[in-house]
């Protein structure tokens, strides 16, 4: 468990750690080069690397904590992994089931797996379920989240390396968009970010944009058009959705 600098989330809770690229997006992950780091400091979690582990004594952390929280679920890893067995994706599921007052944010570049095991989990109504959209190329796994039995449902629009035109935004509550940052950044068009601002409002989606990114985020800031977007699904949004 770790304080965030993540603008959409408070802090971070990594019931595994690890991962591999599947898609553009993970060219330049964060993660990856984060656990290096943490494996040359002999932080213990991160002994092998980036290699997928499963941490049974985070599990039960969250029970912990006194007061509500706003959690990013896996910051460095994918709890869709094909290599994390259902069984325990369904213990972690059942923490979050019992711990209620906490709202988690889980996301997945996974998104068929996602759709193969939804049904074997209980969806409550803390539980958000995302899905990385980086390009035109992974459109589909918005369609995978929709058919899923997850209460909200939200895309994580980043890092944004392409166009996503037209997109089907129903039963999709939030969507969050941001440019790569780093060295190697690749350059976000402030066009492909007005598009997806204008669909969510078309479509009833909130929408929130968190970084221009590039070699210098801070510099680069978070407003779009001389002011920022945060929006978030409400709480009475969600009271008033049928399930």
């Amino acid at each position: 468990m770790a304080q965030s600098n993540i603008e959409w989330t408070e802090m971070t809770w990594n019931p595994t750690t690890g991962c591999n690229k599947i898609s553009a997006g993970c060219k330049f992950c964060y993660a990856e080069v984060m656990a290096r780091r943490l494996q040359a400091m002999g932080i213990d979690k991160y002994k092998d690397g980036f290699k997928l582990r499963l941490h049974e004594e985070a599990l039960y952390v969250p029970y912990e904590w006194k007061k509500p929280k706003i959690v990013f679920v896996n910051s460095m890893s994918d709890l869709f992994h094909k290599d994390v067995p259902l069984s325990f994706i369904q213990r972690v599921f059942e923490v979050m089931n019992d711990t209620p007052k906490h709202t988690y944010q889980v996301l997945t570049k996974r998104a068929e797996r996602l759709y193969e095991l939804h049904d074997k989990l209980n969806w409550t109504t803390n539980i958000w379920m995302g899905v990385s959209v980086e390009n035109e190329k992974v459109k589909d796994r918005i369609d995978f989240l929709r058919e899923t039995n997850a209460r909200v449902k939200f895309l994580s629009c980043e890092p944004l390396i392409g166009p996503l035109y037209n997109m089907n935004l129903e039963n999709i509550h939030w969507a969050i968009v941001g440019g790569e940052s780093g060295r190697k950044a690749r350059p976000m068009k402030e066009s492909w970010v007005w598009d997806i601002r204008q669909q969510c409002a078309d479509q009833g989606v909130a929408f929130f944009f968190k970084q221009w990114g590039g070699t210098n985020k801070k510099k680069a800031g978070r407003e779009l058009g001389g002011r920022t977007y945060d929006e978030m699904p409400s709480i009475e949004q969600m009271e008033t959705m049928e399930f």
